[in-house]
Order: C-alpha cells, then structure tokens, then sequence
C-alpha cells in the first residue's frame, strides 16, 4: 500500500467514526473538557481512534471509559527546557514529567552542544526518539554563548544547518548573543538567515533589553523572550510582536510577577515554560501542572493559562496538530482533577493511555555506541593544583541576586574576605587542555569554608569552583575530572557529598530518584558550610559563567561586562 493509499483509508476511517458510523477505538464519556478556542468548559463524549480525536458529542467505542469525575484538557507542553538540566537522561525525565500531564517539550539541547558539539545534537535525537511524550528541538545558536567563552565546539550557520530538515527540528534556539544582532555581527545573522530560510521559528533570550535596540533584535526575527523579570518589560516586547514565555524553573522564577498577563488580552501571547529544572522540583513540585497550579492561585484565569500551556505553544511552534481537544487534533490528553490544584489522574499520548494513577513502562532509547563513547569522555584538563587559585590583583566581584540568575556588578578587589561574604570563584577550561583558569570574587553566595564545584557552567559547561580556600578548590575540581563531571562539596581534603554526571558531566544513566537523593544531600552539605538556602547551591552557581546575562560573569579568560562584552 502506498503512502496515499495509506493516508486515505486512515481519513475515511476517521471519518466514519467522526460521523458515528463506525465505532471508535477509544470513547471517553460524559467528559468535561478545556476549550481552548472558545475559553469554556464544554461538555461531551470524546471519540479517538488511530490516535487522533475523531469528534465530540455521543459516541459509542470499543473501549469506553467514565471520565465525569475529572476535567480533560490538551496535553502540556513546555515551550522551553534543556532537558539535561533535569541531570539525567531523557528516558528518566520522560518517567518524572509525564504523570504530570507533559505530553511534548520543546528542547534546546546547547548545553550538550556546547561540550560534544553536533554529535551533542545527534546523541539527544537518538536519545529522546520513541519516548511517550513528544520532544522537539531548537537548534543551539550561541555555541559558544559569546567569542569571549570558551565550549567544546564553535559553530557557525553552516554546522547546524542540515538539521532543520528534521521533522522534529522547529527553529533556531534563544538567540542569547542580543549583542551581536543588534551591533550586526555578521556570523550571528548569517544563523538567522538560515533559520528564516527554512521557515523556522527563531527564539529569543534577552533580558533587560529595551528601546531600538530591542526593536533591532524583533526586526531580525527574533519571535519570543522567556526572560522578562516584570510587567513593564513583558510588555515592551508584547508590543513588539514577541511571544512571551513565562518561566518558572529552578533557578529562575518569573511566574509570580508575570501571572497578570495571564488575565487580560495579552495571554493569547503567552506561553508556559521551565527552562531549567532540578530532580527535586520534578519529584516534590511537579512540571507544567505545577505551574498552572500556581499561576490559578496567582489569579490567572483557568482556561487561559491552560490556552498558555498547549494551544499557544502549538500555534507558535506550527504543530497544527496539537494543543486542544478537537475533530482532527492528535489525542494527546490530560485528565485533572479540577482547574484548581491540576492534580492528574490520567494522561493519553496519541490515543494511548500512558499514566493511570501509574506509569506505563517503556523502554528507553537506544544511542549509537559512537556517540555514548564520546559523551563518556569530555574531559581533556591538565594537572589541577592550589597555586592555580592564588589571589593575583584587582578583579571583579560578582554579586549573586537571590532567586534570580541575573547577577550585580559589586566593585573590584584583590583578597577574599569570608566575613564580608566576598569568596574566590575560578572557571577551569575542560574540553581542549588549554591550560585557560578565569579568577575573580564571587558576594552573596554564603559559603564559610570549604569548596563547591561542578561541570554544569552555563553555557560552555567548564568546570567552575567557589571555595573560602585555594586548598579545597583545587581538591573539589580534581574531584569533578575523577567523576568525568558532576557537583561536589569537600572541606580539608574530604568530600561531603557529591553527583556524578558521566554523560558529557551533564546528565546521569542513573535513576532520577537515585540522582535526586544524592543532590539533596550535597545541598544540605553545601547549606551546612554556609551557603544561604536563598540559593540553589549548584544551579544559581552554574550562570556565574554565562556570559550574556547581566551584570558581571566569569568565563575561562576572565571576568566579563555582560554589557559591554568587554574584559574587566
């Protein structure tokens, strides 16, 4: 049967069971259902088969299921992750975020591209296809993030061009280097071009961004931000045209001072996204229901934020296909509880049901034994000793803002002082042996004695250390190369706790409640020398080398004016 012959017969058969001619594979009855398009509730017996929903009134099944105790809404989408935030596999993040109603995430896979380059790309396709929830992908832009970072790979227009020809590739990931569009840089543009010449989405990161020189960066294409940290400046670029996503992850929570947006006109504009999530919110807090939970509680309107959560990210993403319970939309399906509390009773992905009350198992995918060889050896880093964190002049001090990634500009010095919460930071380069160690000072983070360190350093993922002695930075970055990546807390020469992150030193193969339990007891190891519970120990210490948010970061060749893109 060709492929014609094939889709014709699927479409007749839909439409007789549409038409009650036929009987459907699958009816949910007396359902209460979210209808994104009109803003109701609506009520009827949903008919699915091969996959897809078929209508919406009385029908009769081969299977039928009693659904007037629960609300069915679209499945969830996060319109924004780097799933190796989630510090394991994607199967593991599969397992944790469908029983939370996630039935498709749209990922920006940078941070393994930063370490593996393209290979980075191919291994997260391989390892994400087959799962029971739908994970499409942004193209990394900013590898690395700035010319002043240094990552695993450079890469222009040209190097990730030929994966736009794959179905599941959507677009050109956040635009973090705003800089170079708005000052013309020749090779940033070039990657806009060619996202535009595949007709795909072009996502933005720019926070603070205002007057022409955001207009500069919506003039380019730039389609959405998902860092705004206030009304006003959502807003600003609402009026532009921009999509805004509202964030609510680990590091960073924006949904609180967003959550107005949410009640008025401008929600048709909105969408809902994590970003970045740690094991523990995914375990105690939930993933996209818990932001929905929460936006309802802040005085969102129900069924607008549900709209924000699937039909909204659908439609700016082109999957014409998903995000709402209708003829014709494939049957990705959340069942809550009420439009209160989102609590989930079942989820349905294509029709099929793949949490009730448990999770259906599955088989996670398989990678290329090339691909998992290389993701298991990323760190080419020489002898690491004390002498290399010796205070030497003036630096920058990086001021931590509480809650947030963004990060203030607190002057110059030239020693640590712990009682004035004024600590050394370095970030050590781990990908091609160059020897490069950025020094500066980092305030506001806490710690008393001993050292942190992990190879999550966003976004050229080096290895970073903040420690009250040059002893125990040299010990805990030793301790990071031992484990091929990971995070670890050590005082006088013992480690206190630690995870080891193998794959790329970003991600784990072990159980996310494994990896879980082992990150909570090095944050209480991390807390118990000091560092405020204010902060993600780990996470918040991560952007410390990221290069594009504001005010002063710490990269492998110093320390930078995020405003300037200059060296300070």
């Amino acid at each position: 049967m060709d492929e014609m012959t094939s889709a014709l017969s699927r479409m007749q058969h839909l439409i007789e069971v549409a038409a009650g001619r036929e009987p459907a594979d699958l009816v949910l009855k007396n359902a209460r259902y979210v209808n994104v398009f009109s803003g109701e509730l609506c009520k009827g017996d949903i008919a699915v088969t091969d996959g897809r929903i078929a209508g919406i009134g009385s029908y009769r099944g081969r299977q039928e299921i009693d659904v007037s105790d629960c609300v069915v809404c679209p499945g969830f989408i996060d319109a924004h992750i780097h799933l190796e935030s989630s510090l394991v596999s994607p199967a593991e993040f599969a397992k944790a975020v469908v029983p939370h109603g996630t039935t498709c995430v749209v990922t920006d896979p940078h941070e393994i591209t930063n370490v593996m380059g393209t290979d980075g790309i191919d291994y997260m396709l391989q390892a994400t296809a087959g799962l029971p929830m739908d994970v499409f992908f942004m193209l990394p832009s900013c590898v690395p993030a700035t010319p002043l970072d240094e990552s695993g790979a450079v890469l222009d227009w040209q190097a990730i061009d030929r994966f736009y020809a794959n179905e599941r590739v959507l677009g050109l990931a956040e635009m973090m280097n705003a800089f170079g569009v708005v000052h013309n840089d020749a090779d940033v543009l070039r990657k806009l071009i060619a996202a535009k010449r595949w007709k795909k989405r072009i996502d933005g990161h720019a926070p603070g961004l205002a007057g022409s020189e955001l207009d500069a960066y919506a003039a380019a294409g730039v389609a959405s931000d998902h860092e705004c940290a206030d009304p006003a400046e959502a807003m600003e670029k609402l009026r532009r045209g921009q999509y805004i996503m509202i964030r609510e992850g680990t590091a960073a929570r924006n949904l609180e001072a967003l959550a107005p947006l949410l009640r008025g006109r401008a929600a048709a504009r909105c969408l809902l996204c994590t970003d970045d999530k740690h094991p523990s919110d995914l375990l105690e807090k939930g993933h996209i229901d818990y932001i929905l939970k929460n936006a309802v509680r802040l005085g969102a309107d129900p069924i607008a934020a549900v709209a924000a959560a699937t039909l909204n990210a659908a439609q700016y993403f082109g999957l014409k296909e998903r995000g709402a319970v209708a003829p014709g939309y494939i049957a990705d399906l959340a069942l809550v509880h009420d439009l209160t509390d989102f609590s989930v009773k079942a989820v349905y992905k294509d029709g099929v049901c793949r949490f009730d009350g448990q999770l259906v198992p599955f088989a996670a995918p398989a990678v290329e034994q090339r691909l998992r060889e290389k993701a298991l050896d990323t760190f080419h880093i020489g002898a690491i000793s004390a002498k290399d964190f010796a205070e030497n002049g003036m630096q920058g001090i990086i001021g931590m803002v509480t809650g947030q990634i963004i990060s203030t500009d607190n002057g110059r010095t030239d020693h640590a002082d712990v009682s004035e919460d004024i600590l050394r930071i370095a970030v050590l380069e781990r990908h091609k042996q160059t020897g490069h160690i950025g020094l500066g000072y980092l305030q506001g983070y806490g710690l008393k004695a001993g050292a942190v360190a992990t190879s999550i350093s966003h976004d050229s993922h080096n290895l970073i250390v903040v420690g009250a002695s040059a002893e125990d930075m040299a010990f805990a970055a030793r301790r990071i190369v031992e484990n091929r990546g990971g995070i670890t807390v050590v005082k006088d020469g013992r480690v206190l706790g630690e995870v080891a992150l193998e794959l790329a030193g970003l991600m784990s193969d072990t159980d996310l409640r494994v990896v879980n339990k082992e990150l909570e007891a090095a944050k209480e190891a991390a807390y118990d020398l000091g560092v405020s519970r204010g902060i993600d120990p780990f996470m918040t210490l991560s952007f410390m080398s990221l290069p594009v948010i504001p005010a002063l970061r710490l990269t492998t060749r110093g320390m930078v004016d995020v405003s300037t893109q200059q060296f300070v």
